[in-house]
């Protein structure tokens, strides 16, 4: 048999990404030069070809056209038409377009008329996000996203490369019009759906990427970094992801090789023994991702530059550079071939793309980060596991590659009060996966209240992972801060891990409903203006909306400061159980142990017990369950083996929890269906009831009463009900005999705060006895608005008062 040339040998099956790009073509209404495709009654492609030529492959954005045909109606007029949806009124000339002879109304769920797009419009959309924060010192501009108060945005695909079936990445042939006319109104979250339709849903990330990572870069030897992960355990804080940044290859390099900023070759004076090395690593629970930066290719001094070089035809012994060729087919297996999978076999588990040479290739509009993206996370599933891959975003579409790296922030409260909003902002561009250097990366300043701060921002972050530069005087160990930033950084990362059920069933909803796990206010409350005005607010998952604290504590008050919208509704405080009548503004004050996470009535969250200390990730055996009283409610904890190749309904198992609030509440904690050999087959429950006043419980499984433990915290406003194990396949049921919400203790929650404040004694005494001696709040907030009192210690003495009226 003839041999293939080596250009033309076929990509692997794993190096192809699944597509359907041809609409059907009851979707479609065409013209010699024009094509219009009803996609969905929000969602119109909008195709213009002097020559006529149409195309039909999938893009890099956009891979999926095989909508089902929606409602429409088509008038022609001869030389106008019209194209009616439910929600979108196309005119067109049918000539080249132009803002004179294209145009659309939208009109909302409603019927009514919210704004007309002309062709050549900028949408006034709501922003998406942006490619790095590389030396960013706070905000920076971001790019176009989906969502606009106006009700319409646009996807311009006409630059877009070509996917073809093969696998590899052409340029579109000609220069044509191609774009998707997106006219949602406020349906926020099913414009993100269809998103993710047209242009590939969110992969599930591995459960592992879930937990706390360890990145630094940092000259650390084998020794040291063992020594490191030995400390964390004996702290009993969990890792589960360890980062290699780029000290693990050689960097102190000839000369006349350049910069050692590219390498593939381990630094054996650091790691005499890597596969042991990393052998190590995994035998601690953790998963493994070396830094690359591959700009420069292959030197002659790599350990596999001769196979690359024969591979690719070159001649060996004139020790000329392999050149770094993203868009040669043959450079790209080859790169894939001799430089990674050698690594993998040795224990790397998936591979940190850190590409910071800009956007030009031998082919114009192919942006090699977006190829390295692309083809490293297909790449990745090649062993079997679970797809994943570590880099920069490039653009709309990059959803589909997780997990995203943000960059090289500076160390200021700038950098980190941008953060929150960055993270939730970011969802308006399909791109819920952020991992961000929490703690900022470089220069900046040692502010240990700074630190904790970043970290409790991580707990509520999609990815936590710790990072810093090779200064000596920077790096996150928590124990390298003061006792009080120490101890609350510890919690911190266990209750990241403690999150996880909760998390891995965020993350199902994320890939499989298209709801980002970090999501802005306005996604669920779209007509109310107060949800547009809290940026660093957010939703975290289906229970909860975070709140976090991104400026310092006032001296005097030792509290900081959020300014925060609540809609509708009874919210609780995750933390502290004190309870809140949304429905307006007020600002939350916190000291340094948390900050604001709220949780409305009825909402649940699952938790791992890490009263028996663990870093695993896997589904745990001790489980907490956090109910939030006030109104009924339901949840499905999902879970599944946590780093399977395929996403496959057979292999989940789904627990399902209900509770009803009436006069008495019941919660019921279904038995578990599907996958149950997922899950430990026995599981102990402490469910903390928060928010509840105390009261009588009964418990009863499948087999009959159990007796348990009870105990109630009258600070926390919390009853916990402790179960011992019973079988998964058990029902259990917990009564509570009086369903009623606590009331909150002011005088007590007063002298808390006033005890903690640096003010005069005299002054402590006067406030507190306004509040013991006047009972009703107004009152006593009408007699401190007199006393011209320091705003952080009155505002924060109005939210205890006025927590729930």
């Amino acid at each position: 048999m003839e041999q293939i040339p080596p250009k033309q040998q076929p990509f692997p099956d794993y190096l192809r990404l699944p597509s359907e790009p041809c609409a059907d073509q009851g979707a479609v209404i065409q013209g010699e030069c024009y094509r219009l495709t009803v996609l969905t009654p929000e969602l119109i492609r909008l195709e213009y070809s002097g020559q006529g030529v149409f195309e039909d492959r999938a893009t890099q954005t956009v891979l999926n056209r095989d909508f089902p045909v929606p409602s429409f109606k088509v008038i022609d007029h001869g030389n106008k038409l019209e194209v009616v949806t439910d929600r979108l009124h196309l005119t067109y000339d049918k000539q080249p377009f132009s803002r004179h002879g294209l145009r659309i109304r939208i009109r909302n769920a409603s019927g009514h008329l919210m704004s007309v797009w002309y062709f050549g419009d900028t949408p006034q959309d709501l922003g998406g996000t942006a490619r790095t924060l590389d030396n960013a010192d706070g905000a920076i501009p971001l790019e176009h996203g989906l969502l606009s108060r106006q009700g319409y945005t646009l996807i311009d695909d006409s630059r877009s490369l070509l996917l073809e079936a093969d696998g590899r990445v052409e340029p579109r042939g000609q220069e044509d019009t191609d774009l998707y006319f997106l006219g949602y109104g406020h349906d926020y979250l099913q414009c993100l759906k269809d998103f993710y339709r047209l242009c590939g849903r969110t992969p599930l990330l591995p459960r592992y990427a879930l937990g706390n990572w360890w990145s630094r870069y940092y000259r650390y030897s084998e020794e040291e970094y063992k020594t490191l992960i030995q400390r964390f355990a004996i702290e009993q804080i969990p890792f589960t992801v360890a980062v290699m940044d780029m000290d693990w290859h050689l960097v102190h390099i000839d000369p006349q090789y350049g910069s050692g900023w590219t390498g593939y070759t381990w630094n054996r004076e650091l790691f005499p023994d890597p596969k042991g090395f990393l052998g190590w690593l995994h035998d601690q629970g953790l998963r493994v991702t070396l830094n690359v930066h591959p700009a420069d290719g292959v030197r002659a001094f790599e350990d596999p530059y001769l196979a690359i070089a024969a591979e690719l035809g070159m001649d060996p012994e004139k020790g000329d550079a392999v050149e770094f060729d993203i868009t040669d087919p043959q450079f790209l297996l080859a790169y894939f071939k001799y430089l990674h999978h050698p690594l993998e076999e040795e224990g790397v588990d998936f591979w940190w793309i850190d590409w910071q040479q800009g956007g030009m290739t031998r082919i114009p509009g192919l942006d090699p980060l977006w190829m390295l993206n692309h083809y490293h996370y297909l790449d990745s599933g090649r062993r079997g596991a679970r797809r994943m891959t570590f880099s920069r975003y490039a653009g709309l579409g990059s959803h589909r590659y997780p997990v995203g790296f943000s960059g090289d922030t500076i160390v200021t409260w700038e950098s980190l009060d941008f953060q929150p909003y960055f993270t939730a902002n970011a969802s308006n561009a399909g791109y819920g996966w952020w991992s961000h250097d929490i703690g900022g990366h470089m220069l900046g300043y040692l502010d240990d209240e700074l630190a904790l701060r970043w970290v409790q921002l991580g707990v509520f972050s999609p990815i936590l992972r710790l990072h810093s530069s090779a200064s000596p005087f920077n790096s996150k160990e928590p124990w390298r801060f003061n006792r009080m930033a120490e101890e609350a950084m510890k919690d911190s990362l266990r209750l990241r891990h403690r999150l996880l059920p909760y998390l891995y069933t965020m993350n199902r909803y994320a890939s499989r409903e298209g709801l980002p796990l970090v999501r802005p206010m306005y996604y669920h409350h779209p007509e109310q203006h107060e949800a547009y005005e809290v940026p660093n607010e957010y939703y975290f998952g289906t229970e909860l909306m975070a709140c976090p604290i991104t400026q310092p504590v006032h001296a005097k008050t030792g509290v900081a400061e959020f300014k925060a919208w609540l809609p509708e509704g009874v919210w609780i405080d995750f933390f502290s159980g004190r309870v809140y009548d949304g429905g307006r503004r007020l600002s939350l004050y916190r000291n340094l142990e948390h900050i604001p996470v709220l949780a409305k009535a009825g909402a649940m969250v699952p938790m791992a017990d890490l009263t028996e200390y663990t870093s695993s990730a896997a589904n745990p055996g001790q489980l907490e369950l956090r109910v939030f009283a006030g109104a009924s409610g339901s949840f499905h904890l999902w879970e599944d083996e946590g780093d399977s190749a395929q996403d496959r309904d057979e292999q989940w198992c789904d627990t399902g929890i209900t509770l009803e609030w009436g006069e008495a509440a019941v919660l019921t904690i279904q038995p578990a269906r599907g996958n149950k050999a997922a899950v430990p087959e026995r599981r102990s429950w402490k469910l903390y009831f928060v928010g509840c006043a105390d009261t009588q419980v009964q418990v009863v499984t499948g087999s009959g009463p159990l007796g348990v433990e009870t105990a109630y915290d009258d600070a926390a406003h919390t009853l916990t009900v402790t179960v011992p194990a019973v079988a998964v396949a058990e029902s259990l049921k917990v009564t509570l005999a009086v369903a009623r919400i606590a009331a909150g203790d002011i005088a007590n929650e007063v002298f808390a705060l006033l005890n903690r404040s640096q003010i005069h004694f005299q002054l402590k005494e006067q406030i507190l006895r306004l509040v013991t001696e006047l009972e009703v709040p107004a009152a006593v907030l009408a007699a401190l608005a007199s006393m011209d009192l320091e705003h952080s210690l009155y505002g924060a003495l109005c939210e205890i008062l006025t927590a729930r009226l």
